[in-house]
């Protein structure tokens, strides 16, 4: 099998750890190659080249670096297809489904593209007599990603694309379950003009990680992950002095009211829930109909639509969604589903023992359903991150807004009603940092900021749009007063603003 590299300077470096991870084919349940996992050293090295090639980049004007940006964005399209490939070889969604992925990605660069407006800074003239004060947006230098394995095209670029928009430059550890886009898009952007060592990335595990933030001269950390990770690399982080913004898992609930669309809410939450066999931080994973006759409805609606799912192939046309990531998720997903059952939960489709014609050994999972979930089971608690949804049924709308918000995590939301009060009720009120109104899945366009509360996010600012130009940037106020001639002698208290 291949061995993969790590790509640093401009060049592909191979790793001398000696250690590797297997990276497999989900659909085959195969190896396909072999990445290697950083030493410290490596990590070093990595940081060295973003260093060096911060005084070029950063000496560029934000205008310049939009127009490489754009290039990067070109040439990102015109390998779309490859890339995409690529991709559902080495996670297992779907070819039209691994194509979104990278579009969204390259959303959030376009939108770096336009960071001269956003990067001025602001100026007040004759703020006290002869003083004018301004301020400065500056790049933090050297900065840091840690990206998953569930959208390696698309965490990747939202971190990237903004960081080097505003003047830094970037080391990126993605996952080592899914390598290879990571890769390529640092060849990409090489091409496009950037600067060797502008943009680094460094294959590794935990001990690439604490490199990271053990490394002075990393000055933010950006983390898409699990909630205990998150946390906990966000303390550590914090402890460095460094900037972190650190996201965690999701247990995202879909409410639907009485009046709702039902064709329309089992649409979405079928989309919604089995799409990338519901291998993606924003999938509904918690259905919650308000009322009995609410839920009995959309539960024949679900059930009819589960029947006509096909799970297949991540590169074949008809396939709905494809694989797990791998046979530890799927073991992991089939195990959850058995406790579901443990708990008394109603299994009413079951997607253990899924099997595709012509590929024994790949890490399926079917569309499972579960009916009457309390919140006290574990299914409901914890994320599963798999095709598994949930419907715990609420006796009122009071009810349905409160699963949501008393829930440990607060990633997305979303209600389908038809009744303008009741959504903009739900919206003011729920305690979930992104929300939809009959949009099952609100993740926000590339110039709003994306990021849940609670335990799916660590730190006081979120992903892309503006709150991620001022996440890489630093503020810094000047006030300036020029000699008039007047001698005014030795001030001894603190002068007043007017």
């Amino acid at each position: 099998m291949p061995d993969l590299s790590h790509f640093i300077h401009g060049e592909h470096v191979r790793g001398t750890s000696g250690r590797f991870r297997e990276v497999f084919n989900p659909v085959l349940g195969e190896v396909s190659s072999h990445v290697p996992l950083a030493t410290g050293s490596e990590v070093a090295q990595a940081v060295d080249s973003a260093e060096r090639a911060f005084t070029e980049w950063s000496a560029l004007n934000p205008q310049r670096r939009g127009r490489i940006l754009l290039k990067w964005v070109d040439l990102i399209q015109t390998h779309r297809d490859e890339l995409a490939e690529t991709l559902s070889n080495e996670h297992g969604k779907t070819f039209d489904d691994a194509k979104g992925d990278i579009q969204r990605g390259v959303e959030v660069v376009e939108f770096g593209a336009g960071a001269p407006h956003l990067l001025k800074g602001e100026f007040s003239q004759d703020v006290a007599t002869g003083v004018d004060v301004h301020s400065l947006r500056q790049p933090l230098g050297v900065v840091a990603g840690i990206t998953p394995f569930n959208f390696p095209a698309m965490i990747p670029l939202w971190k990237a694309g903004v960081a080097l928009a505003a003047g830094n430059t970037f080391v990126l550890k993605p996952s080592e379950r899914d390598p290879s886009v990571p890769m390529r898009l640092a060849e990409l952007a090489l091409e496009a003009g950037m600067p060797p060592g502008t943009l680094n990335v460094i294959n590794g595990d935990k001990e690439a990680v604490d490199a990271l933030i053990a490394d002075p001269r990393v000055k933010a950390i950006g983390f898409v992950g699990s909630t205990p990770i998150a946390q906990s690399l966000y303390a550590a982080a914090a402890a460095q002095g460094k900037r972190a913004q650190c996201f965690g898992g999701a247990k995202n609930h879909m409410v639907i009211m009485p009046d709702a669309d039902l064709d329309q809410a089992a649409d979405a939450l079928i989309g919604s829930g089995y799409g990338s066999a519901g291998e993606r931080c924003m999938a509904i994973s918690v259905a919650v109909p308000v009322g009995e006759a609410t839920a009995e409805a959309l539960r024949e609606k679900l059930v009819e639509r589960i029947g006509a799912l096909t799970v297949g192939p991540s590169l074949e046309p008809g396939s709905d969604f494809g694989p797990v990531v791998g046979a530890d998720a799927k073991k992991r997903i089939e195990d959850y589903i058995g406790i579901g059952v443990e708990e008394g939960a109603e299994l009413v489709t079951d997607g253990r023992g899924v099997e595709v014609e012509g590929y024994p050994d790949g890490f399926w999972v079917g569309a499972t359903l579960f009916d009457r979930v309390t919140p006290d089971m574990r299914i409901y608690r914890e994320e599963i991150f798999g095709p598994v949804l949930t419907i715990v049924r609420a006796a009122d709308y009071e009810e349905a807004l409160r699963l949501p918000t008393e829930h440990e995590y607060g990633n997305g939301v979303a209600i389908f009603t038809r009744d303008g009060d009741t959504a903009r009720d739900f919206t003011a009120r729920v305690e979930v940092g992104m929300v939809g109104i009959n949009i099952p899945i609100p993740v926000p366009i590339a110039y709003y900021t994306f990021g849940g509360w609670k335990g799916s996010g660590f730190g006081d600012l979120n992903q892309h749009g503006t709150d991620g130009l001022k996440f890489y940037t630093k503020t810094k106020t000047v006030s300036t007063r020029w000699p008039s001639g007047t001698k005014e002698g030795a001030s001894f208290v603190m002068p007043e603003g007017s």
